[in-house]
């Protein structure tokens, strides 16, 4: 197995933020983010949303080689992996650059920090992990692809018995993909949603005691962000819907008779 190489680090009494450090991030070449973007477009690997292990950030910053990377303590997704491999951190599905026995690397692109709420990341903070679904493995949750749809907000955290209720304010653009008893990706936790309001621009859910033990969501506080991911059924289902509202239009309608005439 590989060391993982050093990070550019600052020094080790600076408890360094992606957020505050994200704008010398910025200084990519365009034509290397615009190949990224093109091969996010697909999609590389499927996930479940059912949490394997927390791991914990061992070192995040600049690396020698320009980019920004994120070291992280973990154990079993480290099990079986290789380089190249996709693991997802946080919902967010990134790639395999380094690893040994107790901990592997991941660079972050410019776009994954302002689309995800890893740029709130520090040292020592938890982190969800789920490696890449393989073909014979059970489908314990929904179809996750890793591909955060963009943040949202806890609002609310309130117990009931052992369980926990979470309250999230989402972005409208995202709040009208998610339904009562639909599956939404909340930090790569695949949940059930309970109810959504469109008066707050919220959803919620409950967590029972097991999966609170075994998730990052009990651990934020109340203004944090939380990276969303929407049932890609939903979209997928709106695009059909929009495509076949447009070729049903009266115009197009009439200029399909008249080439058949």
């Amino acid at each position: 197995m590989m060391g993982t190489h050093s990070l550019n680090l600052l020094p080790k009494s600076f408890r360094p933020t992606l957020a505050s450090l994200r704008p010398n991030l910025l200084r990519f070449d365009s034509t290397k983010l615009t190949s990224c973007r093109r091969q996010n477009l697909g999609i590389r690997s499927v996930f479940t949303g059912i949490v394997e292990e927390m791991g914990h950030v061992k070192d995040l910053g600049l690396a020698d080689h320009g980019g920004f990377d994120l070291k992280i303590g973990a154990r079993v997704v480290l099990e079986d992996v290789k380089l190249g491999d996709s693991i997802a951190v946080n919902g967010t599905c990134l790639t395999v650059t380094d690893f040994d026995t107790e901990e592997f690397t991941v660079g972050l692109a410019p776009e994954t920090l302002r689309k995800t709420s890893l740029e709130e990341l520090e040292r020592g903070s938890l982190v969800n992990l789920e490696r890449a679904l393989q073909p014979v493995s059970r489908m314990g949750g929904h179809v996750v692809q890793g591909h955060v749809d963009g943040t949202g907000v806890i609002v609310s955290m309130e117990a009931e018995g052992d369980s926990l209720w979470v309250k999230v304010k989402a972005d409208k653009a995202l709040l009208k993909y998610i339904v009562p008893k639909g599956f939404v990706a909340v930090d790569g936790t695949s949940l059930t949603v309970v109810d959504v309001s469109d008066q707050e621009s919220c959803f919620n859910f409950m967590l029972v005691a097991y999966t609170q033990q075994n998730v990052v969501i009990p651990t934020k506080n109340v203004g944090q962000k939380v990276n969303l991911e929407v049932d890609i059924m939903a979209k997928y289902v709106e695009r059909l819907l929009l495509t076949t509202s447009a070729y049903n239009t009266p115009q197009l309608m009439f200029s399909l008779q008249a080439k058949k005439g």
